[in-house]
């Protein structure tokens, strides 16, 4: 059982972020019951869930060596369709043939990934573009270029294959965006790829079996804490 943390002694609590709420709506939710300084270990997309961690009190120093654990994530590929944000944030801009990519195709095309590449970040992300969020950009229509940085792939797992549907595990560094990777490995098999649905499972020695939702945080907390 989560407790709610002591007056100024700081906590870290493990929630499970609700599909299409912002990080940001996490903390605005869970501050009032907080009653002190919360801060995340690393954000969410609205159109990802699960682990979100948040730090209270003194426990906030701890934010920067939780954002470098290595993360793992469940979720679900969609070959042949390709979409600007790289996920179901916009619509469909360019779809491709799937019949000839076999299972086998698939798998060697994940494995492929193992090790690391130099990835480039979606262009509707959080990244800064001459002093300005890119998606502000690319949500204006301007185009937005954005510079490949390095990322650790420890293990990429394709569990599962229906239709167009690719069901994963990705164990990777601090850094990667999910999206890009689901966007690449369908460049790599040649017929475009988006990210259709994403679950952070682990930060660390952090799991998301662990968390609680907001609403479950509140109820299992609230009774013992002043309103």
């Amino acid at each position: 059982m989560q407790q709610a943390p002591e007056q100024g002694e700081g906590e870290i609590l493990l929630i499970n972020k609700p599909l299409e709420w912002t990080s940001f709506d996490v903390i605005r939710k869970m501050r009032r019951y907080l009653g002190s300084k919360v801060g995340h270990a690393g954000t969410l997309d609205p159109l990802a869930e699960g682990l979100l961690i948040l730090c209270t009190g003194k426990k906030t120093k701890l934010i920067p060596s939780i954002q470098d654990a290595e993360k793992e994530y469940t979720g679900i590929v969609c070959l042949g369709a390709e979409r600007p944000s790289c996920d179901k944030e916009t619509e469909i801009s360019k779809t491709s043939e799937t019949d000839h990519i076999k299972p086998e195709d698939i798998q060697r095309a994940a494995q492929s990934f193992v090790g690391g590449y130099a990835q480039i970040p979606p262009i509707f992300s959080a990244k800064k573009v001459d002093g300005k969020r890119a998606y502000n950009l690319a949500r204006k229509g301007k185009e937005v270029k954005l510079e490949p940085r390095w990322v650790d792939i420890r293990a990429f797992e394709v569990s599962k294959i229906e239709n167009t549907w690719v069901h994963f595990r990705v164990v990777c560094s601090k850094g990667t965006y999910i999206r890009s990777l689901a966007r690449d490995l369908g460049e790599r098999l040649g017929c475009g790829a988006y990210l259709e649905a994403l679950t952070r499972t682990r930060i660390g020695d952090f799991h998301l079996k662990d968390s609680l939702t907001p609403e479950e945080w509140i109820r299992q907390n609230s009774p013992d804490l002043k309103k």
